[in-house]
């Protein structure tokens, strides 16, 4: 930025100084700057405007610039979104995109920022605003752009999915980042009363928690098999093997096993190695071994059905699956 357009307005003893915590704020701020802010640092209106003309700063939102002319980065976008709404700070996926940095799965489009829920702050369709700050608590100050801790943020977006399954990718994402934990999670939905889906991802936190997979199974028996006709199941069946003993998640009477997998980041070698032993020893007692996972059972719980009743039927079920309802899809 042009001294001498500090100048005019500045004593010539105090344009350096002005334009220097100018140039510090920018780069504190990825090139983004808040009008407020230029305004306080001694700058007037006319200085900004002679600023715009000469494209020094563009307008990237209302009351907000960036310092270059090209197109904007997410960050920089980010960046405008929190000045925008200030005191505010990324929420949902805005906040978890951050976060992750570079080659973040979470999408672009509209910056998601919070604010305190006594405030009304008029956005463009670029900026989303959530009104959901109850304490300085939920947010880390310290970052640039500031943004809702992680479990917050990932409890935000699970619990706004569009379907279960995309819930449960949220957390197993989160899971994944090592950013956080089920446990920090699982206590975070325990004290928040109006999320929509609070039993669920709670139930389904601490099935991570602790390493089981009952909400996985639940998910089978109350989507795949009682829907669609698919009977003659015994659950947790113990089997002996060798030495010791393991227990079946669903056994049907044909001697086919349904083994749910639900762990949602990778395990140990040790684990998938005694997972490929049970496949195998069901094997050689003369029985069918298949792995259903999340994606199956919540996702695509009709086709599963419709693949589980072949396997059935292979092995001698008389029964015969049936349409859960008018848009089942079963066959495809």
């Amino acid at each position: 930025m042009d001294e001498s357009v500090l100048a005019e307005s500045c004593w010539t003893g105090e344009a350096h100084e002005v334009q220097r915590d100018i140039d510090s704020l920018l780069a504190s701020q990825a090139g983004v700057v808040a009008r407020r802010q230029l305004l306080a640092l001694g700058l007037h209106d006319h200085d900004l405007a002679r600023l715009v003309r000469r494209k020094d700063l563009v307008r990237l939102l209302p009351g907000v610039y960036v310092d270059h002319t090209g197109e904007p980065t997410w960050l920089q976008r980010a960046w405008a979104g929190v000045l925008l709404a200030w005191p505010a700070a990324l929420a949902g996926q805005s906040a978890l995109r951050a976060a992750d940095g570079p080659g973040s799965p979470h999408p672009g489009g509209p910056i998601h920022v919070a604010v305190r829920p006594d405030r009304h702050v008029h956005a463009p369709a670029e900026v989303s605003v959530h009104r959901i700050l109850h304490g300085d608590g939920q947010v880390l100050w310290n970052l640039g752009p500031p943004r809702m801790r992680y479990e917050e943020a990932t409890v935000d977006v699970a619990d706004a999915a569009t379907s279960e399954f995309d819930a449960i990718g949220q957390l197993g994402h989160a899971c994944q980042s090592r950013r956080t934990t089920a446990a920090r999670m699982l206590a975070l939905v325990g004290s928040r009363s109006r999320l929509r889906r609070r039993d669920f991802l709670a139930a389904v936190l601490a099935d991570v928690a602790e390493g089981a997979c009952s909400v996985l199974e639940h998910g089978y028996l109350t989507r795949v098999e009682r829907p669609h006709g698919l009977s003659g199941a015994r659950r947790q069946v113990c089997s002996r093997v060798g030495p010791g003993v393991v227990y079946r998640d669903v056994e049907y009477l044909c001697g086919l096993i349904a083994e749910m997998d639900g762990r949602l980041f990778h395990d140990s070698t040790e684990q998938r190695d005694r997972d490929f032993d049970r496949d195998l020893d069901a094997a050689v007692d003369g029985r069918d071994s298949v792995r259903l996972s999340w994606g199956q059972v919540f996702d695509r719980p009709c086709r599963t059905a419709g693949k589980m009743g072949r396997l059935l039927t292979m092995r001698g079920w008389a029964g015969a699956v049936r349409p859960c309802g008018p848009d089942c899809r079963l066959g495809t």
